[in-house]
């Protein structure tokens, strides 16, 4: 079985441990991280924005990323949110099999 990290940012603390949540208590992530205090620098609407922004990063299966991406759309203050999923190359087995347990859907 193949693993991803979703990369997230949100426009607070708040926010991204609302995200967090609402992704673990689905069974869409096994984990979420949130990392406050992040500066992001970016174009936006033709000009550089500089922005004070909460990093998100969630551990799940591959073939959970689709949705994963679908509810943080759902849920999110941006209009055009950074979700993006990269693959886990390598890792704990142990860990990785944790991951899968959790994002079991519970019957």
């Amino acid at each position: 079985m193949e693993h991803s990290l979703i990369y997230i940012t949100a426009a607070s603390r708040d926010e991204a441990v609302m995200l967090g949540r609402s992704l673990v208590e689905a069974r869409l992530v096994a984990c979420a991280n949130v990392i406050d205090g992040a500066i992001s620098i970016y174009w936006w609407e033709g000009a550089v924005q500089e922005e004070r922004e909460a990093l998100l990063v969630a551990k799940t299966v591959s073939g959970n990323a689709d949705a994963v991406i679908a509810k943080v759309k759902e849920l999110h203050s941006y209009s055009c949110p950074c979700v993006v999923a990269m693959p886990i190359a390598a890792g704990n087995a142990a860990y990785l099999e944790w991951i899968e347990r959790e994002t079991e859907p519970r019957r």
